[in-house]
């Protein structure tokens, strides 16, 4: 048995799950959509580029959550996935860890989102084991702050090792699936580095080094 480990965001689904949960936010009446979107979208931009401090991003996207419940917030999330997550997850990303779990591999997702949405979209895709951004709760509320390593780049490798030695695994013949340059850390360390729908700096270490590009739709 290895491990088969997949991010989340344009990887697993087509599309970014913040930026549509900002967009969610939005509709709830939460943020104001213009402004609030307007800023996502730079900071995305920045991700793309490999340049963005997640920290910020993660102070911004959370503040309209600052002072709601854990329940609360799952309440709202789970029709959220049903309805704007659902239709694009990728079938060709079902059909592998489908192929994964027949061949007795352990799925993990960790995704450098929430733990609030990836827990959520992870179990549509009926995965039950994730590594993600944990979120702090104090009183019963989230506090508008993470905990812990985020695991977000570097942070990916860390929350990982530190995963596995709770659960007395190795990477020895383990598979990682990512779209994003800032996965580059994580790719590295596995025996089996996958690329789906790769950015182009992805792309290119990728064709560079032999590395399997996936096309998911």
């Amino acid at each position: 048995m290895s491990l088969a480990i997949f991010d989340l965001d344009e990887t697993l689904i087509g599309g970014d799950c913040a930026t549509l949960w900002a967009e969610q936010m939005g509709r709830l009446g939460w943020v104001d959509p213009a402004s609030f979107m307007q800023r996502n979208n730079e900071l995305m931009d920045a991700y793309s580029k490999g340049e963005l401090a997640m920290e910020d991003y993660m102070t911004f996207a959370l503040e309209p959550m600052a002072g709601r419940t854990p329940e609360e917030i799952d309440h709202l999330v789970e029709p959220w996935v049903e309805d704007f997550i659902e239709p694009i997850i990728y079938s060709e990303a079902c059909t592998c860890i489908a192929r994964h779990r027949a061949n007795g591999d352990r799925i993990l997702v960790i995704s450098a989102s929430g733990v609030h949405l990836v827990q959520a979209i992870a179990a549509r895709i009926g995965v039950d084991e994730v590594l993600a951004i944990d979120l702090q709760v104090i009183n019963g509320v989230y506090s508008g702050a993470t905990e812990g390593v985020l695991t977000y780049r570097d942070g990916k490798v860390t929350r990982l090792l530190e995963w596995l030695d709770k659960e007395g695994e190795n990477l020895e013949g383990a598979f990682f699936y990512s779209d994003s340059r800032n996965d580059l850390p994580l790719l590295l360390k596995v025996d089996h580095p996958q690329v789906v729908n790769p950015d182009p700096v992805l792309r290119e270490h990728a064709e560079k080094n032999g590395w399997p590009v996936h096309s998911w739709k």
